[in-house]
């Protein structure tokens, strides 16, 4: 059943497709007259409507005929953003070049972003019965960004027009551009003729954030073993104090050979450790479907805490687990609060994975922690166990639970958000 529904499903999208890009809304209506004509006129002997289906055929089949005479030879390059934010709108310029010694009037420029058509895998995780309903909410969110048809100005022959495309980001993700097709309908405007162009490109939509108030987290500074230094490296990243004598046993890597040649004896770059703050932001991805609206707004939440905290002083980890643990550290010449947000605009709910697997991930890197904030979407045995040895193990923890039903037996340090209403929740931290 869920088999033949999808096969079903997705033929009639392609057709809905088909008929959007090829049609005007005359021609739409035209063919609603075919359809209508060709119900009623079934009996010919009965009713003369299969003359209106004639003829309506004909107008449909002369307009098709002028369509491909319409499609001209053009060329389009789109310069889009590196990256933009969920919920809001954004723009992006596209140049159109007219190859022919005629002007071009009536075009417009439809941009064809991924095809959002979910697998038959996907199709049944999310819902329980195949319905069209279901199916379109899919396709609705198949694509991160909403790009409408624009009407384009006269292009002069032989002559180049710039025009800004005007989006609309709708979630976190990476949105990918198949192609740009520029279309031109018919003498009769009926049926569009199509020129499309091969201009793929993508753009990463980051996760929507929220305004926070100054926040303090808890912990004092650690000794860092190794150091971390102002600027990325490889090998050991210690902070460079001076020079000194060399003394046996010390590495041949550290040997100063500048100073060696100058005075004769070696000399060696002494480096101490440091001491500073270092946090985790733990972000709870374990769940099915039925948590994906509380996920998205538990990444908004950990997006929202990553952008806040001064990463200038101390470092953030932030933590969670896919098809594997994942650790990105922020501040002190490692990741920016930036490139943070480029990872969570691709994080997925996990259902592959149990969540023994982060709690072990975390309780590894305790000695190097100075706090940690969880942001977590169930309130359960194993996560009230994880949170009761963090703290026994002395880390100091910021425990957020993103649900739209508070646990019973809510400890009083653990703040609740409920979804849909974020701004307010963080307000109150």
């Amino acid at each position: 059943m869920w088999k033949f529904f999808h096969w079903l499903f997705s033929k009639i999208a392609a057709t809905q497709r088909m008929i959007d890009r090829r049609l005007t809304r005359a021609g739409m209506l035209v063919g609603g007259v075919l359809i209508a004509s060709a119900t009623l006129g079934a009996d010919t002997n009965q009713t003369v409507s299969y003359r209106i289906f004639a003829f309506a055929v004909a107008l449909l089949g002369v307009a098709a005929a002028g369509a491909l005479l319409q499609r001209g030879r053009y060329t389009v390059t789109r310069k889009l953003p590196r990256v933009v934010t969920a919920g809001e709108s954004f723009h992006y310029r596209v140049t159109i070049g007219n190859l022919v010694n005629a002007p071009r009037d009536g075009l417009a420029l439809i941009d064809d972003l991924a095809d959002a058509r979910p697998s038959l895998a996907e199709f049944r995780a999310r819902y329980k019965m195949p319905t069209y309903r279901s199916w379109k909410q899919m396709l609705r969110d198949g694509n991160a960004c909403e790009i409408k048809e624009l009407a384009l100005p006269q292009i002069a022959p032989r002559s180049t027009l710039e025009v800004t495309v005007p989006g609309y980001a709708q979630r976190r993700g990476n949105q990918h551009f198949r192609a740009a097709t520029v279309a031109r309908a018919d003498p009769l405007g009926l049926v569009r003729g199509l020129s499309v162009h091969a201009e793929s490109g993508n753009l990463l939509v980051l996760p929507k954030r929220y305004a926070m108030p100054p926040i303090s987290l808890p912990g004092s500074r650690r000794h860092q073993p190794g150091g971390v230094a102002l600027a990325t490296g490889i090998g050991d990243s210690e902070e460079f104090v001076g020079l000194r004598d060399y003394r046996p046993g010390d590495p041949l890597q550290r040997i100063h050979w500048k100073s060696y040649a100058r005075i004769g004896e070696p000399v060696v770059r002494e480096y101490q450790d440091e001491y500073f703050e270092r946090h985790a932001l733990i972000l709870d991805t374990f769940g099915d479907n039925t948590l994906a609206a509380a996920f998205e707004d538990a990444v908004s939440v950990a997006a929202s805490l990553a952008y806040t905290v001064n990463t200038q002083e101390c470092l953030l980890d932030l933590m969670f687990v896919g098809n594997e643990s994942y650790c990105y550290t922020a501040g002190r010449g490692q990741l920016s609060a930036g490139s943070l947000m480029e990872v969570l605009a691709g994080v997925p709910l996990c259902a592959s994975q149990p969540f023994a697997t982060l709690r072990s991930a975390v309780v590894a890197r305790r000695a190097l922690l100075t706090g940690s904030i969880c942001i977590l979407l169930v309130w359960d045995d194993a996560r009230r166990e994880f949170m009761r040895e963090l703290q026994m193990l002395g880390v100091p923890v910021l425990v957020l639970l993103v649900t739209a039903e508070p646990p019973v037996d809510c400890p009083p340090w653990l703040r609740v958000i409920e979804p849909g209403k974020l701004q307010e929740g963080l307000a109150r931290l």
